[in-house]
């Protein structure tokens, strides 16, 4: 039986350094890179951001303006129950100087029949399918080739939007004309459904809307989310648009960077999407986007690291930092548990209630911080509930689920038998270097 008494007259005694010793995997590394610097850039941006609000406000009105023609894409497969509350939140838009192209990548539900309808009664401007499916990739790459707009919106068909997600989206690229591409901030909407739908809720917050505003302002920004990203037509012309195989979101983004590209998170713009509602979809999930990592950081991509005619810091520590708190840290983690079994293996039973106590008040700060920058404080105070459950949801599911796909992608090259995109394109991929 737990005694909170011994618990506290052991920490008592046990001093500053030897929790310092037990505790210094989330010390070095958790404490500083999730807590404390993030709430020193959180500060120093929403401080700059007031100082920016009239440079930014020019830029609307330089959009409006201008008008620019924006080109929506929606590559999918079997989205036949989505495309229309997709469309309905575009045509709900605060912006509307934009064509709607949707691509049904082989779908064999009812997609043809939704889309042609939808076609026809003028409320998408086109409708693209392929009878064979190429993946979304090919699908993107499809809609590409018919766009006309000066901007280019890549959408997931499951999501829905803020009514000025769109021009909120748009509005970086008139303040500065290097920027390439920009990321939206991506909610669940579903996360009332299941406890595996609000715990993804939560994570969203923490990696998308507070984790992309942090490393977007840091210059590091990696990864416009494919829900909803948008790009300049002519810089994804330079880069040639998608390239074939899973992890498209990630490396259209390399891609552009690497281009020399300014890539940015625009938080105000937000999408709405629906997340797995139950842990075993969760899981395959995060599998394929975890073995990404390794495919494009670790190999494709590599050449980030290496000085060359191209080679940029900005790109090379944030590459570094993705690697090493996504990757590296799963294997310190291991080391760190190898540590205290062998170590302190009689007092697992107090070290534990310790550790959980730390990773859970660092939850509550970042929440703390997440409703600050939150558009929906009165909807999402409820997640301040679920906090404690963060801790074995981060720490043992999506930590041995991401060191799992690692070991298969480094050792198996698992991501060229994935399901999720066919089989054809895998060969093509892996024939090509993707």
């Amino acid at each position: 039986m737990f005694d909170i008494y011994e618990f506290i007259h052991y920490w008592r005694e046990a001093g500053m350094w030897k929790i310092i010793r037990v505790f210094w995997y989330f010390m070095l590394f958790e404490l500083l890179r999730y807590v404390l610097l993030e709430f020193v850039v959180l500060a120093d941006f929403a401080i700059r951001s007031r100082r920016m609000k009239y440079k930014r406000e020019l830029a609307r009105q330089a959009m409006w303006r201008e008008m620019p023609m924006i080109s929506v894409v929606a590559p999918g497969k079997n989205e036949g129950g989505n495309i229309f509350k997709l469309v309905k939140s575009l045509n709900e838009q605060t912006y509307t100087n934009m064509e709607i192209l949707i691509v049904d990548d082989g779908s064999d539900d009812d997609t043809p029949i939704i889309g042609r309808n939808l076609e026809k009664n003028g409320l998408i401007d086109k409708f693209i399918r392929n009878d064979m499916r190429g993946g979304k990739a090919s699908a993107a790459n499809l809609a590409w080739r018919y766009a006309t707009g000066d901007f280019l919106l890549h959408l997931d068909a499951d999501s829905s939007f803020d009514r000025d997600a769109i021009e909120q989206i748009i509005i970086p690229f008139y303040m500065d004309d290097t920027i390439g591409g920009v990321g939206g901030n991506v909610k669940v909407r579903n996360h009332e459904e299941s406890l595996c739908a609000t715990l993804q809720a939560i994570e969203y917050q923490k990696t998308i809307s507070v984790g992309r505003i942090v490393t977007s302002w840091l210059g590091i920004y990696r990864i416009i989310s494919g829900a909803f990203g948008a790009f300049r037509m002519d810089a994804l012309q330079q880069v040639g648009g998608w390239d074939i195989g899973p992890g498209l979101d990630g490396d259209i983004t390399v891609k552009l960077r690497k281009s020399g590209y300014k890539i940015v998170f625009e938080h105000r713009a937000v999408c709405l999407t629906a997340a797995p509602v139950k842990f075993i979809k969760l899981w395959k999930q995060r599998l394929r986007w975890s073995r990404s990592l390794v495919r494009f950081r670790l190999r494709k991509h590599i050449d980030v690291f290496t000085p060359h005619k191209g080679f940029r810091w900005s790109n090379f520590i944030g590459f570094s930092e993705n690697v090493v708190y996504n990757f590296l840290l799963d294997i310190k983690w291991m080391i760190y548990i190898v540590d205290m079994i062998f170590n302190y293996s009689a007092w697992l039973y107090l070290i534990l209630p310790f550790n959980i106590i730390m990773y859970t008040l660092a939850g509550y700060l970042q929440q703390i911080a997440i409703s600050i920058f939150s558009e929906r404080r009165s909807e999402e105070w409820k997640f301040f509930l679920y906090v404690p459950l963060m801790v074995p949801y981060v720490a043992y599911f999506l930590r041995f689920c991401n060191t799992l796909a690692y070991i298969k992608e480094i050792f198996f090259k698992a991501s060229y038998r994935d399901p999720w995109n066919p089989q054809k394109s895998s060969y093509q991929a892996l024939e090509h270097g993707y």
